[in-house]
């Protein structure tokens, strides 16, 4: 899918810069126009193909979009410096106003704005193909259920960033969306997963290689396992994630470092990582992107921008600031270099408790490199420093969002806290990480045989150490109800989040553009989650 999405993009570029839509029959968009009818089944896949888009975009899944949201103001990763665009939530200074300051467009109104995007495109896509007598009956059923997947994805995270929100699942105009004012959360998630349970009965458990991309069941049955659980339905949760561990095609790797491995993106513990390729640029990028000569400038192309928040910056390093021309001859010695941001590093609590027998340490807090002690400590596990392949600002890498450690997780913690449920029984289900994580059995089986109250703590640190940086820590300790008390009781480098942190932070605010446009967004919250106390 790789491929294709580069010839996609590309195209969509050249529209952008050259009006070349007349002679274009497909064109993916981020807005399908209302009145668009399907005339073909490839019509519909492609404005599918548009919705995965929009998820590229650096407000989700393309650079620190949902990375702000889910990791930073916690306890795993932190900037090497003093950076405004993650500044507000990760030291808790926002509001509403600093919610619409867009930078990169990674702001929470981008964030809004795009979920929004992909819930009227998708609203679209179902209302078109539904009946439409030029798609087979069969294909309709699976675009659909793709369509709602993607839908109910988006409400999902909706609800975890913002709680109640304006819902609508019909093809409606954008006056009438404008009308509409909150709704509980309840009745939003009771809709996702109508959304999801359809997804999960209808779409293919995997792809062939050149559709890998796409979302399989399995992706509507991993977030219904999280909405189980974040309802505190536990064997119901636990039920959930045995289905995917006991049926789906993905396994846990013997090797940690293999599951992070770019040459390898779609291995079997992977259930499912959107799909970036390099020189090309994403929908968002409007007015970034240098057209030279009639073609795109590889320069200023866009994959997938995150691996360079990752990336260490060499002006930052190493510690030793004489050895930096050694360091940088090393690197170019190699094809590499240190031409990241250096903005998504391992926090000093993360990499000061983070355990040195722990296998996956390396991988997840490097604090030399080629024998240079260096003056911060990065994570490996996303970084790619080759030049050949993945310059500043241009990785092919894909952009994990789901794997089968993060189910096993789940699933242990829903046995743990099921009535009747068994802390034995619940090592069971995360006895290969723990395997893969130390030299030794007595190592890893250290919590095994710890009472209810122990073995929650455990998982508490065992889901740190294993899915550090893969945007699910702050969606925990809100839903372990444990956010302020770990943030108060944090040191970090430069701000002081811990001193900001109020109880309201568990939500965003609406953001101030959206509420001038619609103040039927006040009328069930006049407080807008807090930030207007």
């Amino acid at each position: 899918m790789k491929t294709i999405n580069k010839y996609i993009y590309i195209l969509f570029a050249f529209c952008s810069f050259y009006n070349c839509e007349s002679f274009l029959e497909e064109d993916p968009r981020d807005i399908i126009a209302p009145e668009n009818f399907f005339a073909t089944e490839s019509d519909a896949r492609q404005a599918i193909t548009g919705v995965y888009a929009i998820y590229k975009n650096n407000s989700i899944y393309g650079q620190v979009g949902l990375d702000h949201f889910y990791d930073n103001g916690a306890d795993i990763i932190e900037p090497n410096r003093v950076a405004n665009f993650v500044e507000a939530i990760g030291n808790y200074t926002m509001n509403e106003a600093v919610a619409d300051e867009s930078v990169q467009r990674m702001s929470v109104g981008d964030t809004w704005k795009d979920f929004y995007k992909i819930i009227l495109n998708c609203n679209i896509i179902v209302d078109r193909v539904e009946g439409n007598a030029a798609i087979s009956q069969s294909a309709q059923t699976d675009i659909i259920a793709e369509a709602r997947l993607l839908r109910g994805l988006a409400y999902w995270h909706i609800t975890n960033l913002w709680g109640d929100a304006p819902y609508y699942t019909e093809n409606i105009n954008i006056n009438q969306i404008r009308t509409l004012g909150r709704t509980p959360k309840e009745t939003i998630l009771e809709g996702v997963l109508d959304d999801l349970e359809f997804a999960e009965s209808n779409l293919k458990p995997f792809y062939p290689e050149a559709q890998r991309g796409r979302a399989s069941k399995w992706v509507a049955s991993v977030v219904i396992a999280k909405i189980y659980m974040k309802e505190k339905q536990w064997q119901l949760g636990l039920d959930k994630c045995l289905e995917i561990i006991n049926n789906s095609n993905h396994e846990i790797l013997s090797s940690y470092a293999d599951v992070f491995n770019p040459d390898n993106e779609y291995n079997a513990e992977i259930i499912w990582s959107l799909d970036f390729a390099k020189d090309i640029r994403s929908q968002y990028e409007e007015g970034l992107v240098d057209v030279a000569g009639g073609s795109l400038n590889p320069a200023w192309g866009n994959g997938n921008w995150r691996p360079s928040m990752f990336n260490p910056r060499l002006r930052d390093e190493p510690k030793n600031t004489s050895q930096r021309a050694a360091l940088s001859a090393a690197l170019t010695a190699r094809g590499e270099a240190f031409n990241g941001t250096g903005l998504q590093i391992a926090s000093k609590d993360f990499a000061a408790k983070f355990p040195l027998n722990d296998l996956r340490r390396p991988l997840n807090v490097l604090d030399s490199y080629l024998g240079f002690e260096l003056a911060f400590p990065y994570m490996p596990k996303f970084m790619n420093l080759k030049l050949d392949s993945s310059p500043r600002f241009n990785h092919s890498d894909n952009r994990m969002v789901f794997r089968l450690a993060d189910v096993a997780l789940m699933a242990a913690e829903c046995e743990n806290e099921r009535p009747g449920g068994n802390p034995t029984t619940a090592y069971g289900y995360i006895k290969e990480i723990r395997e893969r994580a130390y030299a030794t059995v007595a190592e890893a089986e250290a919590i095994k045989g710890l009472t209810q109250e122990q073995f929650r703590q455990a998982i508490y640190n065992e889901r740190k150490w294993e899915l550090a940086g893969e945007a699910h820590r702050r969606y925990d300790l809100i839903r372990w109800g444990i956010l302020l008390d770990v943030v108060q009781n944090l040191e970090y480098r430069f701000w002081k989040p811990n001193e900001n942190i109020r109880p309201h932070h568990v939500l965003l605010p609406i953001p101030l553009s959206e509420l001038q446009l619609n103040p039927k967004l006040l009328e069930s919250d006049p407080t807008n989650n807090g930030y207007r106390q």
